[in-house]
């Protein structure tokens, strides 16, 4: 499928609903409003093929931005590539949910995730926590240094509540998946989040949310689900 297929593709799969939706939570025109199980028939037809999903994300058009995280090469994209697709991210659900979850999947994602994180940008801190949050809750335990993810867990107490708005939610996340997903600092995670209590997040134009790690992380203590960790990221 090339290009103009694709783009042709999503707009006979758009939805009035959806479109609306996701205008809600803060994208913006062009956009058609497709549903991410919509995707799949391409996705499986197309595998992956970066040539094209760069194409994709260069229109700025939401749903082709999505798409183009699909079906993305993200081991053959380079610090400079994710940087450029960070750039363009312009709400959370780009970079908290294509970017960083395609950052993911790559071989550099710790290194660049550290970078985003302490760069005081809004949407670049988040999808740098949120990053993290993929990673914990696929990758082994064995693959991160647990004194590093501790230094985490002590950064997020000290600075959740002072946070950007969107990055203090994806740093309440990162609390919560430490506490599920990464087994050696259940406990440690269980503490902070105790202390951190809830975290109200403003939105614009909505009601204020609040979250609460410590919750979050006990409703899966009582499933039984510590430890669990997600068989793939992507779609």
């Amino acid at each position: 499928m090339n290009f103009e297929t694709v783009m042709q593709e999503l707009e006979d799969l758009s939805k009035p609903r959806m479109k609306k939706i996701y205008l809600s939570n803060g994208a913006q025109e062009p956009i058609f409003g497709v549903t991410t199980g919509e995707m799949k028939p391409m996705s499986k037809k197309i595998k992956k093929n970066q040539p094209l999903a760069e194409e994709l994300y260069a229109t700025g058009n939401y749903d082709a931005m999505y798409f183009a995280g699909v079906i993305s090469d993200p081991k053959i994209m380079t610090e400079s590539d994710f940087d450029r697709w960070m750039d363009a991210a312009y709400f959370y659900m780009l970079s908290d949910f294509v970017v960083a979850v395609t950052l993911s999947e790559s071989d550099i994602a710790q290194d660049v995730a550290d970078k985003w994180i302490a760069s005081g940008q809004e949407l670049r801190m988040s999808a740098g926590w949120s990053c993290y949050c993929w990673l914990l809750g696929n990758r082994s335990d064995n693959e991160f240094s647990e004194s590093k993810i501790s230094d985490m867990l002590d950064h997020v107490k000290k600075t959740i509540h002072d946070a950007p708005e969107r990055t203090k939610a994806s740093m309440n996340n990162f609390l919560s998946t430490v506490g599920i997903s990464f087994s050696p600092l259940h406990e440690k995670a269980l503490e902070t989040a105790m202390e951190v209590g809830t975290v109200e997040v403003k939105r614009e134009n909505k009601k204020n949310s609040t979250l609460n790690a410590y919750e979050s992380i006990q409703k899966q203590v009582e499933k039984g689900r510590i430890g669990f960790k997600r068989k793939y990221v992507r779609c």
